[in-house]
């Protein structure tokens, strides 16, 4: 019997080995590339950069007959005031997430542009000739489904000498991503395969899921089967005569090299694999990162279609915005203003003061995203931890950290200084932080914080794997020829 499942050892590993390994080699370039540059996107810093200062002196609409306009019964998830070209416009996401825009001039609807206009909007954006190229519903670089309620989008060139392109919605005209000849070079070797990326797969959620599943699944078996193997193979007391590495390995050559990194990185390897596996939240087994709509719409004390029209000129007269947000929190209406460096400045919609929140209050209000729980702490903090830190993606700091009582001690994070819910966190949520992020990305505040440290230990791990699996290959290309 032992006989018989040391061979199914050998078997499982050597066949699924060969596919797996260029996988796996695949994984581990890859993710370097990643360490360095993410998937398009644009931020919202790119993006009030950009943007023209708003022209108050146009305003005539104000947010009520906007919403009114858009069709709206309840207070959108986001409602903002910028422009859109030489238009000031209302921007507005509805409760199901469909988008929405109203000309802040006339009240009229603004439900299709053409491209002409986008091609405008794309040359004052960015100070360049423009060229309209097609109006698609996806490409490569547009393939996230959160971009599904903008579809179509215009593709406009950029006549930058970096090869640039935007994409503008055909619905709303505003604009949705950014790409440089670069950035795409770069992501065909980083983000595309690594993630799996690819168009035709991505574009359909479960099957990107299922595909995830049953590639990364499958490699974790060949990593339990190679380090069972390893182990039976390993010599430190009788060494081999005629064995490499010091006789501990009866291998030689390729072979020996995958013997011994697969050894030495085992565990990094089969952790990092499942991590992966992870990634995609098979069957739901950990929480959402957010709070749903009924907790925030708690949270902000105000359900309706109406926010107190403000004196646009005597409010932003001295400000150089380039995007007010109105927003409603614990029933109180406020402007979250934001000028071209992303300072934000909340202010009074009525008096057009500045606006202080005092951090017990935000505590009390922050009760009403749970009202089935009680809220047993409150702490401002001013640094980050192992669950709130700055990675590829800025976390604001200082944060205000409201503790609940309830079943999966919930954890949400307010923002001081805006008074927005701006993060979410429980006994799930910190558990996926441990199994996918801190195994996967390795990053643990001590070496984020004081980069190279980061970069080091990912390198120095990710060579041991690609040690292991390009040998691997490399093995596997020799069998397959005998």
């Amino acid at each position: 019997m032992w006989r018989k499942i040391r061979r199914w050892l050998y078997l499982i590993h050597r066949w699924m080995g060969i596919a797996g390994c260029l996988l796996i080699a695949m994984w581990f370039g890859s993710g370097l590339v990643m360490m360095y540059v993410g998937f398009p996107a644009l931020t919202d810093a790119e993006r009030l950069a950009s943007l023209p200062p708003l022209d108050v002196r146009a305003v005539a609409t104000t947010p009520d007959a906007a919403m009114a306009a858009a069709g709206l019964s309840s207070f959108p998830r986001s409602l903002r005031l910028e422009m859109a070209g030489s238009l000031p416009v209302y921007r507005m996401v509805d409760g199901k997430g469909q988008p929405h825009t109203v000309a802040a001039t006339d009240g009229r609807v603004i439900e299709r542009v053409d491209a002409a206009t986008a091609q405008a909007t794309a040359q004052q954006f960015t100070g360049k000739p423009a060229r309209w190229i097609e109006t698609a519903e996806r490409d490569q670089w547009t393939v996230p489904n959160g971009l599904n309620a903008w579809r179509p989008l215009h593709r406009i060139a950029i006549d930058d000498g970096h090869g640039t392109e935007l994409y503008i919605s055909a619905k709303t005209g505003e604009i949705m991503r950014d790409t440089d000849r670069a950035e795409r070079f770069w992501n065909w070797l980083g983000s595309v395969p690594h993630w799996l990326y690819f168009t035709p797969i991505r574009k359909d959620p479960p099957l990107w899921r299922q595909v995830v599943l049953w590639t990364s699944g499958p490699c974790v078996v060949v990593a339990i089967t190679g380090i069972w193997i390893g182990w039976l193979r390993l010599r430190v007391r009788r060494r081999f005569a005629h064995g490499s590495m010091a006789g501990v390995s009866p291998y030689h050559g390729w072979m020996a090299w995958h013997h011994m990194a697969g050894l030495v990185g085992a565990l990094f390897l089969l952790f990092w694999l499942i991590s992966g596996w992870l990634s995609v939240n098979p069957n739901q087994w950990f929480n959402g990162r957010g709070f749903d709509g009924a907790a925030l719409q708690r949270y902000a004390g105000h359900a309706g279609a109406s926010f107190p029209a403000p004196d646009w000129r005597a409010t932003l007269a001295d400000r150089s915005a380039r995007e007010v947000r109105m927003v409603w929190v614990g029933s109180t209406p406020m402007l979250q203003v934001a000028a071209g460096k992303g300072v934000v400045t909340v202010l009074d919609p009525g008096s057009g003061a500045p606006v202080r929140w005092d951090p017990g209050m935000l505590s009390r209000i922050a009760g009403t995203l749970m009202p089935d729980a009680k809220v047993v702490a409150s702490v401002m903090q001013a640094e980050a931890d192992t669950y709130w830190y700055s990675h590829h993606n800025a976390r604001r700091l200082p944060v205000l950290r409201v503790t609940f009582d309830d079943a999966d001690n919930t954890w949400a994070y307010v923002d001081p200084s805006t008074g927005q819910v701006i993060g979410r966190s429980d006994d799930s949520r910190r558990l996926y932080r441990w199994l996918f992020n801190a195994v996967h990305s390795y990053d643990f505040v001590s070496l984020t914080q004081h980069r190279p440290s980061w970069d080091v230990v990912v390198w120095v791990l990710s060579l041991v794997g690609l040690v292991m699996s390009v040998s691997g290959v490399v093995v596997g290309w020799r069998r397959l020829r005998r």
